[in-house]
């Protein structure tokens, strides 16, 4: 499967563990993935998704061996890959719950793209980010280049891309491609700490939340008014409304159970 899930208390642990490949994203890895998150999705015992990588590397990306094996059957532009990358990066970052990388070690290429898809970017300080397309003369192909411009704005959005150097984990904090920067040996309690907050937290609220912030690009004013008035309705029916209401009059902390 090229991955390992574990769930404990509303957090669900999906680690590459492709160490070997520095866990890079061949098909097969890809589409158990669009699977895997199609599961988190409607799985209400999961609340919270991280993703993380075994051994030195977060992920490298693409598959290179799987690539080279298609470019010597002369099959590279009809494998699969971009299809399967797409169908799961597009899965990810609309899933309707917090998710987030855990970035230990090198991403490059495909492997920024999968952190990008995450709402939160947790790194070690000896990770580095890397693009690694126009290196290759390629241009970007698994989402990069729609996320970058709306975390890091247009002009780094370009000098990360157009020059291709890898970005120390500090320097990828100060463009604000990443959440926050740890010490590697604490920077799994710091992530299992923020999900945990998370996991405990209103789930079907931050599911209209992402909904609506990925929205509001494309609208007006008004109209996101309108969707934000939608989803208020939505979320003022769930069980976790009725709990916070609840809490509030009681004066004590609320105890969602995300529904």
């Amino acid at each position: 499967m090229g991955f390992t899930v574990a769930t404990n208390n509303g957090v669900r642990r999906i680690t590459l563990d492709r160490p070997e490949h520095y866990n890079a994203l061949s098909v097969p890895v890809l589409n158990a993935l669009a699977e895997c998150i199609d599961e988190s999705a409607s799985n209400a015992d999961v609340r919270c998704v991280v993703i993380s990588g075994s051994g030195r590397g977060f992920c490298a990306g693409a598959d290179v061996a799987e690539w080279a094996e298609a470019e010597a059957n002369g099959t590279l532009e009809t494998y699969g890959w971009t299809e399967a990358a797409h169908a799961m990066m597009a899965k990810l970052y609309a899933l309707p719950k917090p998710v987030i990388a855990e970035v230990n070690g090198a991403a490059v290429g495909a492997g920024v793209d999968l952190a990008l898809c995450c709402d939160f970017r947790y790194a070690s300080s000896k990770a580095k980010f890397k693009a690694g397309y126009t290196t290759m003369a390629y241009s970007p192909d698994a989402g990069s280049s729609w996320h970058l411009p709306r975390l890091i704005g247009l002009e780094k959005a370009k000098q990360f891309l157009f020059f291709d150097k890898a970005w120390p984990a500090a320097q990828a904090l100060a463009a604000g491609l990443v959440t926050e920067v740890h010490d590697p040996e604490s920077l799994t309690a710091a992530v299992d700490a923020v999900a945990a907050t998370l996991a405990a937290g209103p789930t079907f609220a931050y599911g209209q939340t992402k909904v609506l912030l990925e929205q509001s690009s494309r609208n007006s004013l008004v109209e996101q008014l309108s969707q934000e008035q939608a989803a208020g309705l939505l979320c003022g029916r769930s069980k976790d409304a009725d709990e916070a209401l609840k809490a509030s009059i009681e004066k004590r902390s609320p105890e969602f159970t995300g529904q």
